[in-house]
């Protein structure tokens, strides 16, 4: 159980723990991971009979790190010491990983077959907050679980220390659940009950800063729906626009789509290819170290003649761009810098500018795909 200053709560979880752990017969340890308690915790958790380890580094992710490297257990049941889950339900998640589940997360959504007792949990976390990040998550990594967040969850200590856990504060919840469904742990999911807790101060959740940060990083551990998807549909609604608007103007009836629509499809077919680039260096960044799978396929591309390939490429649109804007400065020349037709004039531009650009974009980004493919 992690601890910052839960004396009001704290003994009524050991007792409820140590309670089910007789009565099942279960081999086990009561371990309290103090995160610095001012309250009298730490003598509290003593005198019941728990083993206290001491986590100087503040957060609720530093607090469950230390607890678990410092478990004992060939498995760890961890929840929080505010009274708001029951400890005597250890025996449905010691059943799950029983049977081969290395990760078993407790559900407190009636979707999952979970219950929420009145008045256990805020009206925007369990409308709100806890179904669009769960639902987010289970579309983000294809996951089944329906409670991301549910702090009441069983593991193998063996296949959750292989993770590299990190996160320092709340996110580290879902940093568990993402990083055992990337690396393909077996992970099931047991219906809970949620009930109010028991201290007369406010939690330690933050709701809006705490949900931010869980959203944040599950998009950073997802960067084809952070970059990749959202890139290919600008560059594709982009390159449509650009296409259609470069040989001559659109009517459509009252409405012409000219000069300045096309530089806006410029924009947008430009801004496509970048994002589409950030989101193929962070792949190849994350699968280098370790952050996400995939790191043979993505390693052996960067390191392929498809970079060179690449970089001829983006060197080649470069150059058709500088020469067609050399051509375009020329005829300005013959004219002896008069007036031109704005619309061939323009048109002429607009197309090496976004080629210059563009070419720039894939010859640089081959180049830097190429610096992180190298071997250390």
């Amino acid at each position: 159980m992690p601890c910052l200053n839960e004396s009001e709560t704290l003994l009524a979880c050991i007792e409820e723990a140590a309670a089910a752990i007789t009565k099942f017969g279960i081999s086990a340890e009561i371990l309290i991971a103090d995160n610095g308690s001012t309250d009298g915790s730490q003598d509290i958790a003593s005198q019941a009979g728990a083993r206290l380890v001491d986590i100087p580094e503040k957060g609720y992710g530093n607090a469950l790190i230390g607890g678990i490297e410092a478990a004992k257990g060939k498995y760890i049941l961890m929840g929080d010491a505010d009274q708001s889950y029951d400890f005597g339900e250890l025996p449905l998640f010691l059943s799950k990983l029983r049977e081969g589940c290395e990760l078993v997360m407790g559900c407190r959504l009636p979707k999952g077959g979970g219950t929420i007792e009145k008045g256990a949990m805020p009206w925007k976390h369990r409308w709100i907050g806890n179904p669009i990040l769960s639902s987010l998550g289970k579309l983000l990594f294809r996951s089944r679980i329906d409670d991301f967040h549910c702090g009441l969850r069983a593991f193998r200590r063996d296949s959750i220390m292989k993770l590299g856990l990190s996160c320092p504060g709340m996110e580290f919840a879902s940093e568990m659940v993402v990083k055992a469904t990337l690396l393909k742990l077996k992970v099931g999911q047991v219906p809970i009950t949620l009930r109010p807790d028991g201290r007369s101060r406010l939690p330690h959740l933050r709701s809006w800063r705490d949900g931010w940060r869980h959203l944040r990083f599950m998009l950073l551990f997802s960067p084809n729906w952070l970059f990749i998807i959202p890139g290919l549909i600008l560059l594709v609604a982009g390159g449509i626009g650009f296409s259609i608007l470069l040989p001559r103007p659109l009517n459509m009836g009252q409405v012409t789509l000219d000069l300045n629509s096309l530089v806006g499809f410029s924009t947008i077919f430009i801004a496509g290819a970048q994002v589409v680039s950030f989101g193929i260096l962070v792949k190849v960044y994350a699968v280098k170290h370790g952050l996400l799978p995939g790191h043979k396929r993505w390693l052996t591309l960067a390191r392929s003649n498809v970079v060179d390939l690449c970089i001829a490429a983006g060197v080649a649109v470069l150059l058709l761009g500088v020469g067609n804007l050399v051509n375009a400065f020329i005829i300005w020349l013959e004219v002896d810098f008069s007036e031109l037709d704005t619309q061939a004039s323009m048109r002429k531009v607009i197309l090496s500018v976004t080629a210059i650009a563009m070419g720039l974009q894939v010859m640089f980004t081959s180049f830097a795909v190429a610096m992180l493919g190298t071997r250390q």
